[in-house]
């Protein structure tokens, strides 16, 4: 059985959690599509176009890894692609409530969509993208935080 699975996020920018929890997915699905949101309700700091490229950047070098953007209900992007599986991190309890009501509502829209839950590693609980975001604002380094094959794509923020 061929197995396909969607990891979505708007994913701005990429970090080493979203890359722990990419290759944990590796070896649990045979396809795993990088869903990259276009979210109109959130101010990002980074474009569609520029956090694409990140993501494809930084998944390289992982041959079941497709990066695509979308812009509809996440639902309908897994029908469009053929995918029954939504593939979600959870860095602390705090992540919880919101993924599970998110988990029910996709569930609500298509009864065939199932969500499992991945929790990074300890040493990249902590990292998020707005904890990356915020240190950027102020020039700090982010090296340990992200990809090092985006690090050249970040420095471009100014205040």
């Amino acid at each position: 059985m061929y197995n396909k699975a969607i990891y979505p996020g708007t994913f701005d920018p990429v970090t080493n959690g979203h890359l722990d929890i990419i290759k944990r997915a590796c070896k649990i699905f045979d396809e795993i599509i990088v869903a990259v949101a276009d979210n109109k309700d959130k101010n990002t700091m980074f474009s569609l176009e520029k956090r694409v490229k990140m993501m494809k950047k930084a998944t390289e070098n992982l041959p079941k890894i497709k990066v695509k953007s979308f812009n509809s209900l996440l639902v309908e992007f897994a029908r469009k692609e053929n995918a029954k599986i939504i593939i979600r991190g959870l860095r602390a309890v705090s992540d919880f409530e919101y993924e599970l009501q998110m988990g029910y509502a996709n569930k609500s829209l298509d009864e065939e969509i199932d969500t499992i839950y991945l929790m990074p590693n300890l040493q990249n609980a902590f990292i998020s993208s707005s904890v990356v975001r915020s240190i950027l604002k102020y020039n700090g380094d982010v090296s340990h935080l992200v990809p090092k094959e985006i690090l050249g794509e970040l420095n471009v923020y100014s205040n």
